[in-house]
């Protein structure tokens, strides 16, 4: 068998063991439970089968405590199966706190990666060894899935808003990326590789070959070139609400709600201003709907939220 076809891919993150030794406990109770059946039909089949025309057969009076084995141990076996499915999908979807946060944007049909530093690729991605790594996924045309079969990572990406996941890789070497979601007639070309490195290796190569612009300095060139510092100052002195700190804060909306300013409410605020509006201010900010990029629209939200580490400092 070829050594790029694996009937079982690697362990290569913290959720990997996790996941597969809940898929075989399913399988495993799969195959008990059918056999179980299935040998109980043949054996009363043969058991209990007619010998003669003429013959009557015995009345079975039921097991009261032979139906209540057969109906609990079953309910706990769900709940448990339950119980350990709910612990690992909180696990997986709740990143630790201080992640390396990575941007990604799916694109018939490719991927296209952003790294905070100013690192571009194109259907690669370079992480550290046993540090978690958090990826925010965007897409800019149709729903794309990020698969990572060795990390046994996947999320749907969707077009209009944000999802994340979050791995923490604990081999080195290369593994493969797939797009698990149909999304079009080159759909199968749309893969790439993940590559784990040493820490230090990855830190040499994320400042190798840099344009010398990070995320945060591409926003703020962004943010002036949009004309976006001219109501969104610093003060109060702006015709639109001051942004500093603004990441992760609950504001109060002119409809009277409260909302936290989390990403997708910021992507929305910016291609769609009036759909919330800020109480206290006129709805005036123009739309931006097809003007910029899902990777400039990253690139400002990233710089919004420096703001916020910057007042909080």
């Amino acid at each position: 068998m070829s050594s790029e076809f694996q009937l079982h891919p690697d362990l290569a993150s913290t959720f990997a063991l996790p996941v597969d030794a809940l898929y075989f406990l399913l399988i495993f109770l799969s195959v008990i439970i059918s056999g179980g059946i299935f040998i109980a039909i043949v054996v009363f089949c043969v058991k209990y089968r007619r010998r003669s025309e003429d013959e009557s057969p015995k009345e079975i009076h039921g097991s009261l405590p032979l139906e209540l084995a057969w109906s609990i141990i079953p309910m706990f076996m769900a709940i448990g199966v339950f119980a350990l499915g709910a612990d690992l999908y909180f696990r997986m979807y709740r990143s630790p706190a201080d992640p390396i946060e990575i941007y990604a944007v799916g694109k018939q049909w490719m991927w296209k990666i952003q790294h905070p530093e100013g690192k571009r690729e194109i259907n690669e991605l370079h992480v550290p060894i046993n540090q978690a790594v958090r990826l925010t996924l965007a897409s800019e045309d149709v729903i794309h899935s990020f698969f990572i079969p060795a990390f046994r990572v996947k999320r749907d990406v969707l077009p209009g808003r944000y999802t994340t996941m979050w791995f923490e890789a604990t081999q080195i070497g290369e593994f493969h990326l797939f797009c698990a979601e149909y999304c079009g007639t080159q759909h199968s070309t749309m893969i790439g590789k993940v590559f784990v490195m040493e820490e230090e290796d990855y830190q040499n190569w994320l400042v190798g070959g840099v344009s010398g612009e990070s995320m945060i300095e591409a926003g703020a060139r962004q943010f002036k070139q949009l004309g976006c510092a001219t109501c969104h100052k610093s003060d109060t002195s702006g015709r639109g609400p001051s942004l500093e700190g603004i990441f992760g804060r609950a504001e109060k909306m002119t409809s009277g709600e409260d909302i936290v300013a989390d990403e997708d409410y910021l992507r929305e605020s910016i291609l769609n201003p009036q759909a919330k509006v800020l109480n206290g201010f006129k709805p005036i900010m123009p739309t931006f709907q097809g003007q910029i990029s899902e990777e400039t629209l990253l690139q400002l939200i990233t710089y919004i939220k420096s703001l916020g580490e910057a007042a909080e400092e």
